[in-house]
């Protein structure tokens, strides 16, 4: 149960009443006649040896609506890939994967590398790219979900509830971005609750007129790795390879979609899935690397709309934000003190302190590189320099799809 109270300049859809899922998935069903509906998940193989990965396909299984998923699985061998695809074995759903270490996939990742066209280092982003790009070279589905593989209290009504807004005809939304409590009997989130809000917050204070720095805000978990969108906007949006990935997809979105046309929506009660270390002593691990890819992005972000930023100022940045993290600390404990739940006020200082030193790392290699790592190109692009490429990467991916299963798969 949550409130209903609009804030900031994205709509928030909450969490009214308890839902009836029947409701949900007969509307969907409905919908997806004239607007048929994708699923795209990306995985590393590993994702599929837990029992997370077990119930989430055995929730999908359930779902009458979608008309394909789309499984990009990386780090994978033959016998990994024979496996994971096992687990979708007579599905209702059409799945297809792509297997992204696959010597067909990568011929055609040296494709686009020899042509100037980076899809961006092995990762969540290249993942989801070529995920994107499987389903438009399919041209079948008009909505495309993402959710990741690691939610351990999967439920098929947070994916009903993420493809709603987008897929409903009347409602008028292309962009749908989730946000849920993550909550045990402690508070979870640091990256979002101690790093990225206050660093927003404490930019807003030196530059009150972007308006993106008010968009971001208006997200209640900016860093939530589920949300859906208008195939179209799938084609356009350029995409991160690194850590910034969902702050460089909202960017994009602020970019390319009107915000009357983006929303937010409550997916569940709580939302519980594996928790990265801080790696406090190592900036290129856990949630450091993290922290110093959130901000590159933010600060890309914010040159490219017009903002100028001199080593003076993210000097006076680094203040900024330690101050108002610490007082954002403060209204943490007295939140979980009312709610009875754990809270190490020394383990939330320490996090601040180690994001303080990602952050001056970034603000580094900022003025270094202003530019940095591009961002992988939208499909219009790719399509610009290469226009056999989705026939190209879709006889990939069937190819592989004819493989066949190993012994014991």
């Amino acid at each position: 149960m949550s409130d209903f109270y609009q804030t900031g300049m994205v709509t928030t859809l909450h969490r009214l009443k308890p839902n009836s899922l029947e409701r949900l998935e007969g509307d969907l069903e409905r919908f997806s006649r004239n607007r048929p509906i994708g699923l795209v998940l990306p995985a590393l193989y590993s994702e599929f040896e837990t029992p997370t990965m077990q119930r989430i396909v055995n929730e999908l299984r359930q779902v009458r609506y979608l008309q394909r998923i789309v499984v990009a699985l990386g780090r994978a061998s033959r016998e990994q890939f024979d496996r994971a695809r096992s687990f979708f074995r007579d599905f209702y759903t059409p799945v297809t994967f792509i297997w992204v270490d696959g010597e067909r996939i990568q011929s055609l990742i040296q494709m686009l590398e020899e042509k100037a066209l980076s899809p961006g280092a092995d990762g969540k982003g290249r993942s989801c790219w070529l995920a994107y790009g499987v389903i438009l070279a399919m041209r079948d589905c008009d909505v495309i979900a993402l959710h990741d593989c690691d939610i351990v209290n999967y439920d098929r009504q947070l994916l009903a509830r993420l493809c709603y807004p987008v897929a409903h005809p009347n409602l008028g939304f292309e962009f749908c971005k989730g946000y849920y409590a993550r909550v045990t009997d402690r508070m979870h989130g640091r990256v979002t609750r101690l790093f990225l809000t206050p660093l927003v917050r404490a930019l807003q204070s030196m530059a009150p007129q972007t308006t993106f720095l008010s968009f971001l805000d208006s997200f209640r978990y900016a860093l939530a790795g589920e949300f859906c969108m208008d195939s179209n906007l799938a084609r356009v949006n350029r995409i991160p390879g690194d850590w910034g990935l969902e702050v460089g997809v909202l960017a994009e979105v602020f970019r390319n979609c009107a915000v009357g046309r983006v929303c937010q929506v409550d997916l569940t009660d709580n939302y519980e899935h594996k928790h990265q270390s801080l790696s406090e002593d190592d900036s290129s691990k856990g949630l450091r690397r993290m922290a110093a890819d959130i901000a590159k992005s933010l600060f890309r972000t914010m040159a490219a709309e017009g903002t100028v930023f001199t080593a003076d100022h993210f000097r006076s940045l680094e203040v900024r934000y330690v101050r108002i993290a610490q007082d954002t600390i403060a209204r943490y404990y007295a939140d979980a003190m009312l709610n009875g739940l754990k809270f190490d006020r020394h383990a939330e200082e320490f996090a601040v302190a180690a994001f303080a030193r990602s952050l001056r790392q970034a603000a580094a290699d900022f003025i270094e590189d202003p530019l940095g790592l591009p961002l992988i190109p939208n499909w219009n692009r790719v399509l610009s320099a290469i226009p056999e490429f989705f026939e190209l990467l879709q006889d990939a991916v069937e190819k592989d799809a004819k493989l066949p299963l190993a012994k014991g798969a």
